[in-house]
């Protein structure tokens, strides 16, 4: 393994790629404000006329000035999926995607024609091209698969703009640290896609579990993907003549990864389970359930101290422990019955919440007496919507962090890798989140990855 980090350092930006400027390096102005104050100096100077009343944001409309203008990179099933709760947004103006592949441009490029009835939506497969020459952009949605996830959000960053990143949002732990000081350095709202930490019935279970109601909560349980999720191939597929650029960039899809030879299963979704470019099955769920299961914890800001190994190919049963005692335990089937579970439980009961339940699962049914209370409090105490993309598009205008800011990403991320690392070396793990080391030297090799350049952070 590479001993470099891959910490976040505005030297080694891509060539070309244009360098964010933060809030505070403005004087504290945003880029709407700047937008604002602009156009108020303008109306002074300038000579009467008529504007119609959507410029001025009446009749419902939104000015210009406060539209959100967003872009897209890596845009395929999820991205899209993404993009429909974004679109109808009215502060949204979705203008641009880049995408390696020429079908997926397509794709995006019709859906929001069809959406705004025009054809301005332009498509790229330049990726410093389009974060350079689309200055007017606010924001972008990233929806690559793992492998670009971190490093896209870092230049995304780098060139001045907020980014909405789908999960697992970091190949390594020190990918992810990257993330935090990148939105950090330049000022930037990220979120990750954990948008159950934005749904009712998963905030309910959380807000029991953090307000006492359940007594001091000693377990937490995270549900882990239902196939072998931590072993990963090595191997690579047999090799394919190389597609034409304009129809799939190869050297454009693998980016930081090591080169492989093409293979059309790749770029169609066979590359997961493969090493070089997924971060396990685990990390696919994991990135929900235990930021879920962290946060009702209280534990969004570190990561568990001890990871105990189980011998068996999914992680089914790890306890990994929190320094404070807390306990969270990784769990295939057991506890429910819908996707992405969790479970928290205390000496005064017990609440459980996966995808497809009515309402959540609790020990007496009494609880859910004060089921819409609870999630009205939580709304009223956080101003956080019950939608997961609208608290990302708030953020970038109040630029308040988001419920699942780059540094809750973080410490859940490394949740997952230290999990995934427990399992790949087959032994119990002490792992230090406020120095993100383990007290393994084998482990700490797997902290970060090598990156093929120029795609290096």
């Amino acid at each position: 393994m590479s001993s470099q980090q891959p910490t976040e350092n505005r030297g080694n930006a891509k060539p070309g790629l244009t360098q964010g400027t933060s809030a505070s390096a403005q004087g504290g102005l945003t880029r709407r404000q700047v937008l604002r104050r602009t156009a108020a100096v303008g109306s002074v100077l300038a000579a009467p006329y008529i504007v119609p009343a959507s410029v001025l944001g009446r009749n419902g409309a939104t000015p210009p000035s406060e539209k959100i203008v967003v872009g897209g990179i890596g845009i395929g099933g999820r991205g899209t999926h993404d993009l429909k709760w974004m679109l109808p947004e009215k502060d949204v103006q979705f203008v641009a995607v880049c995408d390696a592949q020429k079908e997926r441009q397509d794709a995006v490029k019709k859906l929001v024609d069809e959406t705004y009835g025009n054809t301005d939506c332009a498509v790229y497969g330049d990726m410093v091209e389009f974060l350079v020459k689309r200055n007017d952009i606010d924001a972008v949605l990233i929806a690559t698969g793992d492998r670009w996830h971190a490093l896209a959000a870092i230049m995304a960053m780098r060139a001045g703009k907020d980014v909405f990143s789908e999960k697992p949002s970091c190949m390594t732990i020190a990918e992810g640290q990257a993330v935090v000081d990148t939105a950090k350095r330049h000022g930037r709202i990220y979120q990750t896609d954990t948008q159950r930490l934005s749904e009712a019935n998963f905030v309910y279970c959380i807000e029991m579990a953090r307000s006492g109601r359940l007594g001091e909560v000693h377990t937490a349980r995270a549900h882990i993907a239902p196939w072998e999720a931590a072993e990963m191939k090595h191997d690579w597929l047999p090799p394919e003549p190389l597609p034409p650029k304009d129809k799939v960039d190869w050297d454009l899809w693998l980016g930081p990864c090591p080169w492989r030879p093409y293979n059309s299963s790749y770029v169609r979704g066979g590359w997961r389970g493969h090493y070089d470019f997924h971060t396990s099955c685990i990390g696919e769920w994991g990135a929900h359930t235990f930021a879920q299961a962290q946060a009702g914890l209280g534990m969004l800001d570190t990561s568990p101290v001890e990871y105990e190994y189980v011998n068996n190919p999914t992680g089914d049963g790890m306890v990994t422990t929190f320094a404070n005692g807390a306990k969270m335990t990784l769990h295939r089937e057991e506890y429910w019955t819908g996707s992405c579970g969790m479970r928290f439980e205390g000496p005064e009961g017990w609440v459980s919440a996966a995808d497809g339940y009515q309402k959540p699962e609790v020990s007496s049914p009494a609880m859910l007496g004060d089921f819409d209370k609870i999630v009205n409090e939580y709304i009223e105490r956080t101003g956080r919507p019950m939608n997961h993309m609208r608290d990302f598009l708030n953020s970038v205008h109040s630029r308040k962090p988001t419920v699942a800011n780059a540094e809750v990403m973080f410490h859940t991320m490394s949740t997952v890798h230290a999990a995934n690392i427990c399992m790949w070396l087959r032994r119990n793990m002490r792992f230090d989140p406020a120095k993100s080391e383990f007290a393994d030297y084998e482990a700490n090799g797997f902290r970060s990855r090598p990156m093929r350049a120029p795609w290096v952070v």
